[in-house]
């Protein structure tokens, strides 16, 4: 299945797409959010849908799509998880996963603006995929861990590297900011995609192509990185995990290239869609 939420920020509906037509399934009177993944909410939306399918109705054309997962207890962060990005930013690969978290207040949909926030001049990207928790998790053993996963989104992994890497402390800072992680257009159940560890994924900026590379590069691939992040901390229903982003960040440009307003991002993951960013100044 592949789930979305559609409408205006706070207000948003769930959806699903049948046969790459997008549908309103909002009668079913549920968000998808921790209570939705923690009670059978898949299985019940499936069966929903096969008594319903002939009433569904289609979405308007244009209307806004939001965060697919409403608002997640957490979102867990890997960093430098590509060796190529790692080596781009002069950083050692790591022998354990780093983990960050960014804020959930960051959450945004997958083609709202991102804005610069003040006093920002290095507004960053980074396309990543990321995991979707489906039920509780602590301290799951690896070859258990893909039974845990809801589904798998598109995310842009924002970063401002001034605030991030100048201003002291953990990342959290560069990362949090409003509108740093659109997610989306869909959340697709596992038996979507073919294989989770050969995915191509790439970004551009004004179309121009800035990251093309493909989840086989992982260091630390996904069983081992939901069973990693369970021995710190319990993985609720709906927790996000992003899972790092390959070279060709703004950072490791020689010079450092950052995103300034009126740029366009566009970016995709195969089987997971594509999303689109205008930047915007605060204002």
């Amino acid at each position: 299945m592949k789930l979305f939420r559609f409408g205006e920020p706070g207000q948003e509906k769930a959806g699903i797409i049948l046969n790459d037509a997008w549908y309103d399934a909002s009668g079913m009177g549920e968000d998808y959010n921790e209570a939705f993944f923690e009670n059978n909410g898949l299985e019940r939306l499936q069966a929903y849908v096969q008594q319903n399918k002939t009433r569904l109705q289609l979405i308007p054309s244009g209307v806004r799509l939001g965060p697919a997962v409403a608002r997640p207890s957490k979102i867990v962060c890997i960093g430098l998880n590509y060796a190529d990005h790692a080596s781009e930013t002069n950083a050692k690969v790591p022998e354990e996963p780093i983990l960050f978290f960014k804020a959930t207040s960051a959450l945004c949909g997958p083609n709202d603006a991102v804005i610069i926030p003040k006093n920002a001049e290095k507004l960053d990207w980074e396309v990543e995929l990321a995991v979707v928790i489906g039920k509780k998790a602590s301290y799951v053993a690896e070859e258990d861990a893909l039974k845990y996963v809801a589904g798998y989104v598109l995310h842009n992994d924002y970063s401002e590297r001034g605030f991030q890497l100048e201003r002291g402390g953990q990342w959290v800072k560069g990362k949090s900011n409003d509108t740093f992680a659109p997610v989306g257009p869909f959340l697709a159940t596992p038996d979507e995609l073919q294989d989770i560890n050969n995915l191509r994924l790439w970004l551009t900026v004004n179309g121009e192509t800035m990251q093309d590379g493909t989840t086989a590069n992982l260091i630390f691939q996904i069983p081992f990185l939901i069973s990693y992040v369970s021995q710190f901390m319990t993985l609720l229903p709906g927790d996000i995990i992003t899972t790092g982003t390959p070279a060709g960040v703004g950072l490791g440009m020689k010079p450092p290239v950052y995103l300034k307003e009126g740029d366009v991002v566009e970016l995709g993951i195969e089987g997971l869609g594509t999303s689109r960013q205008i930047v915007k100044a605060y204002a």
